[in-house]
């Protein structure tokens, strides 16, 4: 949508972008003084757009409403839709919606804004297209702050993107856009500390918002359901829900034959007795670098340029994996954000600083991987006013009780890393992502951070629902009925007990012992990358000693961006 003079440009322009994206069937919006479109998603799902005279609602994303989706939702949501919007307890799911009523236009996010929507500095353009966003743009420049975050930490915290001319909504700000566009600020508050209740009442609890934020999926998809099942606690906590809720999902497990999550979920699907799909993205495909041009072109549209895992540079593995979870119509359930129900951070029960906490946790770079430019104080001062920022607190001062410091994780942690996979694979299709429900998360956020440790807590929420689906060994070399192993809760006492300061040097320290890899892999040799990008790195060499860069994931992410800066050339400054 856009309220600048050059509309029609900008809408072909966009028009042409999501189509490259695998949008299908887009409706026009008229919304005053700001015109746009609304495409549907291309693997389809219920409706996400939904008119009445003049009226409409239009939703990028997964929205249920009173437990309904598709039309009933969007058609009880018009009715009942005021503003400000505050019924959080009506509305669940992660999405941008529009909506139009009574001659008024107004634009909100889901409660975390964890489905990205991106916005120019003057507030006249908003997309949930990074890459139409900055199609639309005159000029454009790189943020320095959102590119080492994008490098660091997979993606730009708060409201910041990698160009400066783009910002992402705050989940605390809903829009008015006519006659001028009206920002209003609006609270959402969360528990600020423990509940005290006994195990098995804050079980039934916990258990019943999950079943909750799941039944209106069980109800709209029943078997066509897409589960995954790993070696960890979260999925699996996802299929005992299905699995008590009578649906036979399909269930999946990436890697190959040796990896360890492989080996647990077959061992549990062969004593089950359900079928098990072994998907292995390393080996799905081959390509040569002569085909590795091609690929990428279509993997950077297909993933809106930023993917936060290795679907980029990679020979199409992601891309088929996620086409083959949604084909059809059927709905793809992720366990992401589970680790709300336990102690994220690592870090001791006691209060801590802002500062101390973003040095802990985001502090993953070593001073050998970047330019002259960057100031190691000012990228983790900006990191700790985006925590202060989404915790609403405004003395840097004022050391944060220790609950408080766990809302990080859904609010910051979860709609930068999360948010951005939800808003990639729920671009081509509905998704769901249970744990990032705001009724579950309030719930999660009233457990002691003595019962987070080691799991200990959803262990024994995943023994409630399925005590037999928990009885099988895990990836962690114990079974879910039980207690964790010993050696588990020592290495996360280890690690909570090591002061915030030594924690922040723990990765730099890390790198000197050799070069890290992580899981994502990718086709990331000269041969490959040579056919895509200049590996002399020309814009992001402004940014990085990429020469000096043995972290295959940083690397790769900053390949990406000197990737993104390619294409964006002629618009650069």
């Amino acid at each position: 949508m856009d309220g600048r003079i050059d509309i029609d440009a900008d809408l072909a322009r966009a028009r042409a972008q999501f189509e490259r994206h695998g949008y299908r069937g887009v409706t026009p919006i008229d919304a005053g003084a700001f015109r746009g479109f609304h495409a549907q998603p291309e693997y389809g799902g219920p409706a996400t757009f939904f008119s009445r005279g003049d009226d409409f609602v239009a939703v990028a994303g997964t929205l249920t409403y009173d437990g309904m989706m598709g039309e009933r939702a969007l058609s009880a949501l018009l009715a009942a839709f005021s503003f400000p919007f505050d019924d959080w307890s009506r509305l669940q799911g992660q999405f941008v919606l529009l909506v139009r009523k009574n001659g008024e236009t107004f634009l909100l996010t889901d409660f975390f804004a964890a489905f990205h929507l991106y916005r120019d500095e003057a507030d006249s353009l908003f997309s949930t297209s990074f890459l139409a966003a900055a199609g639309a743009l005159e000029r454009i420049e790189f943020d320095p702050q959102g590119v080492y975050e994008f490098a660091f930490n997979v993606f730009p915290t708060g409201s910041d993107s990698v160009l400066k001319q783009l910002k992402r909504l705050s989940p605390y700000v809903q829009l008015k856009l006519e006659p001028d566009v009206e920002r209003n600020e609006v609270e959402k508050p969360l528990p600020p500390a423990p509940l005290e209740l006994p195990l098995q009442d804050r079980l039934r609890q916990n258990a019943d918002r999950l079943r909750q934020a799941i039944a209106p999926f069980v109800e709209s998809y029943g078997d066509d359901i897409q589960c995954p099942l790993s070696g960890g606690l979260d999925s699996r906590l996802v299929l005992a829900l299905l699995r008590e809720a009578g649906v036979t999902p399909h269930v999946y497990v990436y890697g190959s034959h040796r990896d360890a999550d492989v080996s647990v979920a077959q061992a549990i699907a062969d004593r089950e007795g359900f079928p098990l799909e072994v998907f292995d993205k390393g080996g799905a495909a081959t390509i040569t670098p002569d085909d590795f041009a091609e690929t990428v072109e279509r993997q950077f549209h297909e993933t809106d340029a930023l993917p936060t895992d290795g679907s980029l540079f990679d020979n199409g593995g992601n891309a088929i994996a996620r086409r083959n979870r949604q084909a059809g119509g059927q709905l793809p359930i992720s366990g992401g954000c589970g680790e709300v129900f336990r102690n994220f951070f690592f870090l001791a029960d006691r209060p801590l600083s802002a500062r101390e906490v973003v040095g802990a946790f985001f502090a993953r770079f070593t001073t050998a991987d970047v330019g002259p430019a960057f100031n190691s104080k000012r990228f983790l001062s900006n990191l700790e006013n985006k925590a202060l920022a989404a915790l609403r607190e405004t003395d840097p001062e004022r050391p944060l009780p220790r609950n408080l410091i766990e809302q990080l994780y859904p609010r910051m942690r979860c709609r930068a890393f999360f948010g951005r996979e939800i808003s990639l694979v729920g671009s081509h299709g509905p998704y769901a992502m249970p744990f990032f429900d705001q009724r579950v998360v309030e719930t999660a956020l009233e457990i002691p951070l003595r019962l987070k440790n080691a799991g200990i807590f959803e262990g024994a929420l995943l023994r409630s629902i399925d005590p037999r689906l928990a009885s099988y060994m895990s990836g962690y070399g114990y079974a879910f009925d039980r207690a964790p192993a010993l050696s588990q809760q020592l290495a996360e006492f280890g690690t909570r007990i090591r002061p915030t300061w030594m924690r922040r040097r723990s990765y730099a320290l890390r790198r000197r012992l050799g070069p890290m890899e992580d899981e994502h892999g990718g086709l990331l040799s000269n041969g490959y990358l040579g056919r895509v990008i200049d590996l002399h790195f020309p814009h992001m060499s402004r940014f990085f000693r990429v020469q000096n860069v043995r972290d295959s994931g940083i690397y790769r992410r900053i390949a990406g961006l000197e990737y993104l800066a390619q294409k964006l050339e002629d618009k650069l400054n």
